[in-house]
């Protein structure tokens, strides 16, 4: 079963091998590694997607991580997509191939760039015009000069909210239920991202 750990480790030569040697032994196979942030304070946050042996649990993993100095697991889960990580570049390219369709493209890839549930396109005045499956039907437009944390509803307790600016009428918004939460450097791809795609639109 695949899994999806986020974890905070030192940014030196060696740790990522500490965790990868730890996995190993508690019956984890590491499928693919991606930095998502690297700190001013010499730590490193890590998304790792991995495979697990019958019959191996996720704490045991887990434990095994948070027993070497300096490292801390910050949130692991069930990864139902299978290990198909889609990186920065590769989405980039999706969304050039359909110069006209980019913008609904982009927000068809987030779920899967960002390892988020759902994603849409809101638009001031018409709400939301375009979202995945699991978007909800109703979401508010917000005015955003950068890519921010949003608030989420009241009646939304476990879904964190992300969002970007595509112009000064729409937006696009993404939603990770029960966590990680959204780092700074999610939140820049995201409107680097978003910012590329109506570039794309506009050619």
């Amino acid at each position: 079963m695949p899994f999806l750990l986020r974890v905070e480790l030192p940014d030196i030569p060696g740790s990522l091998g500490r965790v990868a040697t730890a996995i190993g032994m508690a019956g984890g196979d590491i499928e693919a590694i991606e930095i998502v942030e690297k700190r001013d304070d010499g730590t490193a946050l890590d998304d790792v997607l991995l495979e697990t042996v019958e019959g191996t649990m996720p704490d045991s993993i887990v434990s095994a991580c948070n027993a070497l100095e300096g490292v801390q697991v910050v949130w692991i889960s069930r990864y139902p997509a299978g290990g198909n990580l889609v990186l920065d570049l590769e989405a980039v390219e999706e969304l050039t191939v359909d110069p006209d369709g980019a913008l609904d493209r982009l927000v068809d890839l987030l779920p899967r760039t960002f390892r988020a549930d759902w994603g849409a396109r809101v638009h001031r005045a018409k709400g939301v015009v375009h979202g995945t499956s699991a978007a909800p039907d109703d979401l508010e437009f917000v005015d955003l000069e950068v890519a921010s944390r949003l608030d989420p509803p009241t009646e939304d307790d476990v879904t964190l909210y992300a969002a970007a600016r595509l112009d000064g009428n729409e937006i696009v918004v993404i939603g990770r239920r029960g966590g990680p939460e959204f780092v700074d450097s999610e939140l820049a791809r995201l409107g680097h991202l978003s910012a590329l795609a109506v570039t794309i639109a506009a050619t």
